[in-house]
Order: C-alpha cells, then sequence, then structure tokens
C-alpha cells in the first residue's frame, strides 16, 4: 500500500518535473546550446577555401575515424601523424587537406550531436506525458483511499489494488527513465569536448 509520505513526494517530484522551463523540451540541467559552428572550434586555415571534405576519400576516410566514439582520442594523434606522412611537403596543401579532416570530423560529430538533441527533446516529451499520467494516478489512489469503506476493511478491493500496482509501477518507470536521462544529457556535452580536443590536435599539425 502507497503511504501517504510517498504520495507526497511523487506529487511534488511529477509537478517538478512538468514545471514549464525556457525550452520544455530541453529537460536537461546543461545548457542547451541549439547550434554549433566550425569556428567555434578552429582557428586554422579557411575551411570554404579548403574544398569540400567530401570530394577527398583519404580526408574523408581520416575524419570518418577520428570522429568516431569507437576511437579512443589516445590514438587520434598517430592517425593524424600518418596521415601528414602521406602529404607530402607542400606546406599549403597540406594545411588544406588537414582544414578538410576537420570539416569532415566537424560535420560528422556535430551530425550526431543534432540526432542526440532531438533525441533528448523526444524523451522530455515522453516524460512530461508520463508525469501527467501519474499524477492523474495519484489523484485517483488519494480518491479511493479517502472514499468511505465498504466490506471488509482489511482486504483491498481489487480495482484499488490494481490502481496502486499500476501507479506504484508507473512511478518506477518514471524514476529509472529520469536517471537514464541525467546520462543521456552529458552526451551532446561530451561531443563538444570531442569535437574541441580533436579541432585542437588536428591544429598542432598544421
Amino acid at each position: 500500500m502507497i503511504r501517504h509520505a510517498a504520495l507526497a513526494l511523487l506529487l511534488s517530484a511529477t509537478a517538478a518535473a512538468a514545471q514549464p522551463r525556457p525550452d520544455s523540451d530541453w529537460p536537461c540541467v546543461q545548457r542547451k546550446v541549439e547550434t554549433l559552428s566550425p569556428g567555434q572550434f578552429w582557428t586554422g586555415p579557411d575551411i570554404a577555401a579548403a574544398g569540400d571534405w567530401g570530394d577527398d576519400n583519404d580526408a574523408a576516410a581520416l575524419a570518418q575515424k577520428i570522429a568516431s566514439r569507437r576511437t579512443d582520442l589516445s590514438q587520434v594523434d598517430p592517425l593524424i601523424d600518418a596521415y601528414v606522412a602521406k602529404l607530402g611537403t607542400d606546406k599549403d596543401a597540406k594545411d588544406k587537406a588537414l582544414t578538410r579532416v576537420y570539416a569532415g570530423v566537424f560535420e560528422v560529430i556535430n551530425g550526431e550531436r543534432n540526432k542526440i538533441m532531438g533525441g533528448i527533446a523526444r524523451y522530455a516529451q515522453g516524460q512530461r506525458r508520463m508525469a501527467e499520467r501519474i499524477r492523474d494516478e495519484a489523484d485517483k489512489v488519494s480518491q479511493v483511499k479517502d472514499a468511505p469503506s465498504t466490506g471488509d476493511a482489511t482486504e483491498l478491493p481489487k480495482d484499488q489494488t490494481d490502481l496502486e500496482t499500476k501507479f506504484a509501477w508507473d512511478r518506477r518507470i518514471f524514476q529509472e527513465r529520469n536517471q537514464s536521462l541525467t546520462y543521456v544529457c552529458e552526451v551532446p556535452q561530451l561531443l563538444e569536448q570531442r569535437l574541441g580536443e580533436i579541432g585542437k590536435r588536428i591544429q598542432a599539425h598544421l
């Protein structure tokens, strides 16, 4: 049976979860940065003047490799070193090639980040709907508990038992999803940090 204290606590928690925010679809404590630009992480040569990274097979392959989170950051410098070793001695050509690598890394990581940001928004919408449903269930549980008792007081009516079971289950799911959301909210920031770090490592080879 749900105690009154637990019920009050949940009502408070779900009400807080449903409180309006500047962006109601952004549930994270981390500040929402809507869009990134390549210049935030790059002080090297002009990206537009370097040419399309997608047209450079070697640059594209390296960009996709080092942008992937499956590639540890400790592997990035050796991969760039190996790439630079094949570029020859023309500094302008080398700098443009490395700039194309950065452009590719930015596009790959930024695209992944955008997908995650959209997923967080959909996740928040689902949590908000669940919070509303749990509040309704809590109200019904409270109404049933406060209603005049009929029959054997030692035995809960089946409807009340089913309602309290559903309420407890939904509350558990809601709390578990909130815990998962704490991790998911960190991912955009981790991707930004990865992008900044890779940008610095590429620029160190210019």
